[in-house]
């Protein structure tokens, strides 16, 4: 009886530094998410790119990245508003090598577009720092 309620207590720790960890790991990805979108909402691009995770700079060069961005944001106008929907950490994402992810989705809301929903995959990178690996505006 002893060892199961210390087994009990191990367990119930573990899987509160886990969900601890995790809450972090949330709150630090939509930190650099929150900043990647000021720079893609000034139409910077270019720096968007470059703060960008190395996997996202391996699958799209600067200017391909320039050219996607501006012909699928410009369109839409400027953010009137953007609202957290959801952030969920994972460890496994679609078509990406197993690591630290962060799947961050907004409510937004464009001077064009009333209703979309923009979706970024936060990555952990080598370096430590949280990073966009995605972004999809449906």
């Amino acid at each position: 009886m002893r060892i199961a309620i210390l087994s009990l207590c191990v367990l119930s720790s573990s899987a509160l530094a886990q969900a601890k960890g995790q809450a972090e790991a949330e709150k630090g990805a939509e930190a650099s998410a929150g900043a990647w979108l000021k720079l893609v909402d000034g139409e910077k691009y270019g720096e968007s790119w470059a703060e960008a995770a190395s996997l996202f700079k391996g699958a799209v060069t600067k200017d391909a990245w320039k050219q996607q961005v501006k012909a699928v944001r410009g369109p839409l106008g400027r953010v009137i508003s953007r609202k957290l929907k959801s952030k969920s950490y994972t460890e496994k994402a679609p078509g990406a090598p197993d690591g630290k992810y962060v799947i961050i989705q907004y409510d937004t809301k464009y001077e064009h577009k009333a209703e979309s929903v923009e979706t970024l995959t936060s990555m952990l990178d080598a370096d430590g720092t949280w990073r966009t690996a995605g972004y999809f505006i449906r």
